[in-house]
């Protein structure tokens, strides 16, 4: 028992009661043990994300959960694609009808303006062949009403004025005898 009172605990006592036996390194200073330690080192895992093999029930059950989880994140975004898609084509047809439309009322006002000018040009051109008919006859009925000729004769006459046609009648009374001339000129008139 007097053996183990001096006998140094720990291996740190020891090396405290005991001078340095190697005089010729006093320069550098004595190397100390770190402390020992009493907890347990952590064991690191191998892989952080991976579970172990020896559960493959575990891994079936994630893997269907991923899968489910994509297959729902794939589902909202084709829903949200097929409603900008259906918009898109509901603006493209609302875009298409307003174009068609506007399309169709240039061209129906181009064509009114025609067929109006159309018809301005034609009821001129009926009015001055009218008018200049019209002018004819007058100076003709102003030349000869009640002219008396050379042998007393009268010449005499009226016009009428139809919807297509110009009447115009002419008696001459000479000393030999009546004459009549009768003359129907045609308006052009499109029908």
């Amino acid at each position: 028992m007097a053996q183990e009172k001096d006998q140094p605990k720990t291996i740190n006592e020891q090396a405290e009661n005991e001078p340095l036996k190697n005089e010729g390194l006093t320069s550098l200073p004595p190397v100390q043990a770190p402390p020992p330690t009493l907890e347990k080192k952590a064991e690191i895992p191998r892989t952080p994300n991976r579970p172990p093999v020896s559960y493959p029930e575990v891994v079936k059950i994630q893997a269907w959960w991923r899968g489910t989880l994509v297959r729902r994140t794939l589902l909202h975004a084709a829903l949200q694609v097929w409603i900008i898609q259906s918009w898109w084509k509901q603006t493209l047809v609302k875009l298409d009808q307003r174009r068609r439309r506007a399309a169709l009322e240039i061209f129906t006002r181009k064509e009114w303006a025609a067929v109006r000018l159309q018809s301005w040009v034609r009821m001129w051109r009926i009015r001055r062949r009218y008018c200049r008919l019209l002018s004819a006859a007058r100076i003709i009925q102003a030349y000869w009403r009640c002219h008396s000729c050379a042998s007393r004769g009268f010449i005499k006459g009226h016009y009428r004025v139809t919807a297509n046609q110009l009447h115009l009648e002419l008696e001459i009374l000479l000393g030999s005898g009546p004459c009549i001339v009768t003359e129907c000129i045609p308006l052009p008139i499109k029908q």
